[in-house]
């Protein structure tokens, strides 16, 4: 049994916030991380293993990514993760409750689904697909509505370079998590090289597509339905 007190880090989705738990294949993050879920919440969690393949959580938190409550009501959540086989990781979350500030009454709810599979030891599979709502947000008070899905595949070539690819596609339909209705689509390749020492090298070739124009232009105006993005970083891991 372990007892989580204070602000943590969200069970949902496939990426994770860095720090000593967990750091991501790819240097940019995806749009179900910035838009689709939350980060972090505030309150109490409790996880318990009931076997070496099956695990539950249960929590009563603050909300999405609030330290203090904006409203007198609380958000439930609850998951399980079964793993027949040390290859093989499903996970299923979810949360509700109104999120909204001097709200009680309109709910917002996550059911989130992440599935890891590793093959073999150089080569990792990653899914993650969420689908959200939030009542009284719709045009006329109705409820709001966003979904996407992403896939990961890892490769390592050598023992020193490896290889990440990632497809999402994210349909904002009410337009309530990105500002606009919007259906986007991104494709990001991430090659990583370990230079020795500790030392990290990634770079992201990152191509991210709207149905609308949403992206700027060199004037700064939003004309453009699509924005490539080169990023290369390097980290040092202790």
């Amino acid at each position: 049994l372990r007892l989580d007190v204070g602000k943590m880090v969200t069970t949902a989705g496939y990426e994770v916030v860095e720090g000593y738990d967990g750091t991501n294949d790819n240097a940019t993050r995806s749009f179900l991380f910035g838009y689709a879920e939350p980060t972090t919440h505030t309150g109490v969690r409790a996880t318990y293993a009931f076997s070496d393949t099956v695990s539950a959580n249960v929590m009563v938190v603050n909300g999405w990514d609030n330290v203090k409550d904006n409203n007198s009501s609380k958000t439930l959540g609850a998951g399980v993760t079964v793993s027949p086989s040390p290859r093989v990781a499903l996970t299923a979350n979810y949360l509700y409750g109104p999120e909204r500030t001097a709200n009680d009454a309109d709910a917002r709810s996550l059911l989130d689904l992440v599935a890891v599979l590793k093959p073999t030891d150089r080569l990792t599979i990653g899914f993650n697909l969420d689908r959200g709502a939030e009542e009284g947000l719709a045009a006329g008070g109705g409820t709001a509505t966003w979904w996407g899905v992403a896939g990961y595949v890892r490769v390592g070539l050598t023992p020193t370079f490896a290889a990440t690819l990632r497809a999402e596609y994210f349909d904002d339909a009410d337009g309530v998590r990105t500002g606009t209705v919007q259906r986007l689509k991104e494709l990001t390749l991430t090659p990583e090289l370990k230079l020795g020492r500790g030392f990290l090298a990634r770079a992201d070739l990152r191509i991210d597509f709207s149905d609308v124009p949403v992206f700027e232009d060199s004037d700064g105006a939003s004309t453009k339905k699509e924005q490539p993005t080169i990023l290369f970083t390097v980290a040092y891991v202790f």
